[in-house]
């Protein structure tokens, strides 16, 4: 089948303004909520899109592990690709979607690293063998085979198998804190809705987007 052959009709809902939450982060909780009661195989999964200094992009995918009024949080190899970007440029994007609900959220704001109590405090939530998962490895560094990761990994499982598995200094938090964020809800006919949240000052203004 060719690609550009492929269509999806997107009926499932609308996004009025009269329906939404003056607070972005409220709204932002509620679909959170909808998409853990729905059959959703990852729904904390969101792509985090860095760019190096002269404007180089990159994305991958992570997990939203917190988000309050402050932001968004997610954790990290500091030394990893994403992590050397993002103390260079600490400007990012996340983007989430809900394909069983038709709905993403748009996020974007700058990124600071969280307080190493609060890392030690989400590592030791951790299961042990991502634990050790993350002390063995190298994030992004080129591997000549899986043996040394593997090698590194047996030795951190026999020293710490007993005790408790400390937190690495090249391993936490980051916190987005959001200065736009935007609802997309799928529609028919392409005819999507899009509610944006932008920060003025202290203050939130939402508008309607052409989709």
């Amino acid at each position: 089948m060719s690609l550009s052959n492929i269509r999806k009709s997107y009926d499932k809902g609308a996004l009025e303004m009269a329906d939404i939450n003056s607070d972005p982060i409220a709204q932002f909780q509620a679909w959170l909520n909808e998409a853990l009661e729905t059959d959703i195989l990852e729904p904390t999964a969101m792509t985090l899109a860095t760019a190096t200094v002269d404007g180089r992009p990159s994305a991958r995918m992570v997990l939203l592990k917190g988000v309050d009024e402050q932001g968004f949080r997610f954790y990290t190899n500091y030394d990893s690709r994403k992590g050397e970007e993002l103390s260079a440029n600490p400007h990012a994007a996340l983007a989430l979607y809900w394909d069983e609900l038709e709905r993403q959220v748009r996020i974007e704001g700058k990124v600071e690293r969280v307080s190493r109590e609060a890392s030690e405090a989400y590592f030791k939530s951790r299961p042990y063998g991502s634990q050790i998962g993350a002390l063995a490895s190298h994030q992004s560094e080129v591997l000549a085979s899986r043996e040394p990761l593997e090698k590194r990994t047996q030795d951190l499982q026999e020293r710490y198998n007993e005790g408790e598995v400390p937190l690495p200094e090249f391993w936490g938090g980051y916190l987005l804190r959001p200065t736009a964020i935007e609802f997309w809800q799928g529609r028919p006919s392409r005819l999507h809705d899009r509610l944006k949240y932008v920060l003025k000052g202290d203050s939130w203004q939402v508008v309607r987007l052409s989709p």
